[in-house]
């Protein structure tokens, strides 16, 4: 149960960085399974559209709080 805690705080890190990217350049590669988070969350929630780029970066913060909950707890 925690490899699949810590590969959901991986993809959360994944989409986060991806979506600062595709933000501030050209998404490079994979957008469609990057950018779900960019594309389906952001636009519904009012707070996150006003600040999409901090909102991308929140998520990688929390993929990586989410890896680090999971390997701590045993």
């Amino acid at each position: 149960m925690r490899k699949a805690i810590q590969l959901a705080g991986l993809i959360m890190v994944l989409q986060g960085v991806s979506g600062a990217i595709d933000h501030l350049l050209v998404q490079p590669f994979m957008g469609a399974i990057l950018n779900l988070f960019n594309r389906v969350v952001i636009p519904r929630v009012d707070l996150l559209a006003a600040h999409p780029l901090f909102a991308n970066l929140a998520l990688a913060i929390l993929g990586i709080v989410v890896i680090i909950a999971a390997e701590r707890s045993r």
